[in-house]
């Protein structure tokens, strides 16, 4: 599964998002992307996915973001919160929702209720959901390490996703362990550190994977931002760790749009070309 998302106008702000190529500030070169970039599906806001429904709908899955933490409160704020309805989100044409929680996060209690209700009525619609499942708390890091990545916490937060019927999780990728037992809170086991997981990173996504109810849930990893020379390396190697994990495909945004249109679907292509290969298999 190939999935452009371009939600960066409102959660990093326009101008940092799209300056690096402005033909990105207008809304049909998004699903242009996505479309010739032979992604599954286009994920954005409302405003970008209606000002173009009535031509690409039904050329393209749209997948309304329907949460956002804005970028203009001051001072910095972090906050996801609704930005229209679930009816409106159909009536435009979606095929599916995506929202986030920011789980650890003070909010979380109010996002979790929020998204639940929410999901409940895209499902009775027909349509499927996807849950951005990120963890947001300043004493996630410890000592100097980042556990906002770790895979027992990521990996809860995937858990409490499918909980609330996400059909597909959204996942940063584990880029270490140990968060609960270095933070000291939860509850955890030592046969999670032991025998379900290695440093590897192939293992660390596969915990995620497990904790998305076994796989039966997809999981997807996020891309990342877009660093210059090393992204097309980055976003193949990110394709090859999910799916040799189980994982059901990659999402990238920055990545793909922060760069001339025909690098940006080279890109795309690339990650695509990792899940087509029959050579590159379950670890």
């Amino acid at each position: 599964m190939s999935i452009l998302p371009v939600d960066q106008g409102i959660e990093h702000s326009a101008g940092a998002s799209f300056a690096p190529n402005p033909i990105f500030f207008d809304p049909e070169n998004i699903v242009r992307l996505a479309i010739d970039g032979g992604c599954n599906a286009v994920a954005s806001t409302y405003g970008v996915l209606a000002a173009c429904s009535r031509k690409y709908a039904h050329k393209i899955p749209f997948i309304v973001k329907i949460n956002h933490n804005e970028f203009l409160t001051y001072p910095d704020k972090f906050d996801q919160i609704m930005f229209g309805s679930i009816r409106e989100a159909w009536n435009l044409g979606a095929t599916a929702v995506g929202a986030t929680i920011y789980f650890g996060s003070p909010e979380s209690n109010r996002q979790i209720v929020e998204v639940a209700r929410a999901f409940e009525m895209a499902h009775e619609l027909g349509m499927a959901t996807i849950l951005w499942c990120y963890l947001r708390n300043s004493d996630f890091k410890k000592d100097g390490v980042d556990y906002h990545t770790s895979a027992d916490l990521s990996s809860q937060a995937n858990h409490l996703g499918v909980t609330i019927q996400a059909d597909i999780i959204k996942q940063k990728l584990s880029t270490n362990n140990g968060g609960y037992n270095a933070i000291k809170f939860g509850k955890t086991h030592a046969k999670v550190y032991s025998d379900l997981n290695t440093d590897h990173p192939i293992d660390l996504c596969r915990y995620q994977v497990a904790n998305c109810y076994m796989g039966r849930a997809g999981l997807i990893n996020s891309g990342g931002e877009s660093k210059g020379a090393s992204d097309m390396a980055e976003a193949v190697s990110t394709a090859v760790i999910n799916k040799r994990a189980g994982g059901a495909g990659l999402i990238s945004g920055r990545k793909a749009f922060q760069k001339p249109m025909a690098e940006g679907i080279s890109l795309l292509n690339a990650i695509q070309d990792v899940y087509l290969d029959k050579g590159i298999t379950i670890a």
